[in-house]
């Protein structure tokens, strides 16, 4: 069998793959806090077929080998947190992270997660929690006759109980950062989960040691540049043709051969 064929069949797995992270990134390009990412590959072992720097029969030393690589697989998915556009909404209880950092939730089986998602909401007990219900660390949860809630760029969080007129300070949103953010497990509805190779949380204040601040009224859209995807949309949609072309010749060659 050519080794062509199975090369050409790894180069067609491999562009299949990057378009699933294409297709993934243009449907949540609408994503509050989502965070594109793309396939990372690595060539196959190789066959050595002459050994570079070998002796031959005269004597003389080989100054290159013959090696026949194998194909492409992909190893990794790189993630990018760069900052995505804030989007004012109006909302109170919308949050963005202007800068590094995480929001930290309580997952319902206890376990932390992260997010860069700060559409927040209230339940029915006046927790701060996400859009599924997870409550917001490390816990708001405002009186029923709580108006005019306030959210500093400290994560101080406020509120004002008529008829006092003076705020009342509820608690502080604290931020979590992470030596690699790329190393952190995507679980969906916005959440990613600490990993070995995320290393642990570092915890903050906002706008202080590094961490972003906050802007009330905003939400951080995806970061994905449809323009971008669209473009390497049409690189991989190219590869994979001539991989199938590479294919479609290594079979007439075949052909030929058992006309011989």
């Amino acid at each position: 069998m050519m080794r062509s064929l199975w090369i050409a069949k790894s180069g067609m797995e491999a562009q299949q793959m990057q378009l699933d992270h294409i297709s993934h990134n243009l449907a949540n390009s609408g994503t509050n806090g989502f965070k594109q990412a793309h396939a990372v590959f690595e060539d196959l072992m190789y066959q050595n077929l002459r050994q570079s720097g070998a002796n031959t029969a005269e004597g003389t030393q080989l100054p290159t080998g013959l090696q026949v690589g194998l194909g492409v697989r992909p190893v990794a998915t790189s993630r990018q947190f760069s900052q995505g556009n804030l989007q004012q909404t109006d909302n109170g209880l919308d949050v963005a992270i202007q800068g590094k950092g995480f929001f930290q939730v309580e997952m319902p089986d206890g376990t932390i997660g992260y997010t860069r998602d700060g559409s927040f909401k209230l339940d029915n007990q006046g927790n701060l929690v996400t859009n599924n219900g997870y409550r917001v660390l490390p816990g708001f949860q405002f009186p029923t006759e709580a108006t005019n809630v306030t959210i500093g760029q400290d994560g101080t969080v406020s509120f004002l109980r008529p008829p006092n007129p003076t705020p009342e300070v509820l608690q502080q949103i604290e931020l979590a950062d992470f030596v690699n953010p790329g190393g952190l497990d995507p679980r969906g509805q916005n959440i990613f989960v600490e990993t070995a190779a995320s290393g642990p949380p570092v915890t903050g204040v906002p706008n202080e040691n590094s961490m972003g601040a906050l802007a009330q009224g905003y939400v951080e859209t995806s970061n994905v540049n449809v323009v971008q995807e669209l473009v390497t949309m049409i690189q991989t949609q190219r590869a994979y043709e001539l991989n199938s072309k590479a294919i479609q010749t290594s079979d007439q060659m075949l052909q030929k051969l058992g006309q011989l």
